[in-house]
């Protein structure tokens, strides 16, 4: 017989019954904020792929903490049970059924091959520690702060392990499964998600917004600062959003409401004249303005107006748009 009790504030869609014959297994990680309680409950013929397989959890919780701050149920644990279904963020008691093996079910969704380095349940449905349980939207018509940030962080523990360039190929693999077909963000209070691509583009945006802070260092203080001030806290995605504009020092309003509440992918049309190169904007909401960074190194800064400048150092058949940018290209020489 065993009494559960949560020691921090909690959602109701984490809470969920489990009945079986488990058996347990106990370990402590040295964290941020000192010592944290892992336990491991599965049924008692899965111990020992568990065993194997559950060895993730600390690397994983390594990553977070550096990329997001300390894990944010320190009073509760973290534990990771074993469920007859995929997987859920059940806050401190995290649902498992990816099958003891690793990537989503032992496919890559990305199909850049470094999704099947690590378990795709431990790793995602943990980021929602921070992204969903501690930070959590007041509608779920704001989901993609759960799921978009969530679905980043496998690219950020992908990152942490692996490096930049495997991290970048991951995230833009997933680049695939995009639909485009609705906006992210769905109306409010009518109880009403808006489209799943709430995960992969959401990633995405989260990305192109790294790029566009364009320092590594800042976007991580960034990460920490949202979990740190928004701590046990509900929010909006308006909040979400005005935060990171403050902290990046960058006006990025239009570009949250171009990928958020639209289901328009930005084009950048760049045209040769010469030695200089002309760019603009469609395909894009009134005052779209993000700037991006040329495979030359250069950084051009359209508008939704055409303008020009001189191409540095390369031809124009050789130059392209940095592909951490989630956009749309048209080329004409």
């Amino acid at each position: 017989m065993y009494t559960w009790e949560v020691k921090s504030p909690i959602n109701n869609y984490s809470i969920v019954p489990y009945i079986g014959h488990y058996v347990n297994w106990s370990d402590t990680l040295q964290g941020e904020k000192g010592k944290l309680d892992l336990n491991y409950w599965v049924l008692d013929y899965d111990l020992s792929k568990a065993k194997k397989q559950f060895e993730q959890v600390k690397p994983m919780l390594r990553a977070f903490e550096y990329w997001f701050g300390p894990y944010p149920f320190y009073e509760d644990g973290f534990q990771l049970i074993e469920a007859p279904h995929l997987g859920m963020e059940h806050q401190s008691a995290v649902a498992y059924g990816n099958q003891f093996s690793n990537g989503y079910l032992g496919t890559d969704l990305s199909g850049s091959s470094w999704g099947l380095k690590w378990d795709y349940i431990i790793v995602h449905e943990s980021g929602h520690e921070w992204f969903g349980n501690n930070i959590t939207t007041k509608d779920i018509a704001d989901m993609w702060v759960h799921e978009g940030f969530t679905d980043y962080s496998e690219t950020l523990f992908t990152e942490y392990y692996y490096g930049k360039k495997a991290a970048n190929e991951y995230l833009q693999g997933l680049r695939k499964n995009i639909a485009n077909d609705k906006p992210i963000i769905g109306p409010y209070g009518v109880n009403q998600e808006g489209s799943g691509d709430m995960y992969y583009k959401g990633a995405n945006l989260i990305h192109t917004i790294r790029q566009v802070i364009n320092d590594d260092e800042k976007f991580r203080q960034i990460l920490r600062g949202l979990n740190k001030d928004f701590y046990h806290q509900t929010v909006t995605s308006k909040q979400v959003e005005t935060y990171i504009s403050q902290k990046a020092g960058k006006d990025l309003s239009k570009i949250f409401d171009q990928y958020l509440r639209t289901a328009q992918i930005p084009t950048l049309q760049l045209k040769a004249e010469g030695d200089k190169i002309k760019f603009k904007w469609t395909n894009c909401i009134a005052g779209f303005d993000m700037p991006v960074k040329l495979t030359n190194g250069q950084w051009v800064h359209p508008t939704t107006t055409e303008q020009k400048i001189k191409l540095e150092g390369s031809k124009f058949s050789n130059i392209a748009v940095d592909e951490n940018f989630y956009i749309n290209i048209k080329k004409q020489n």
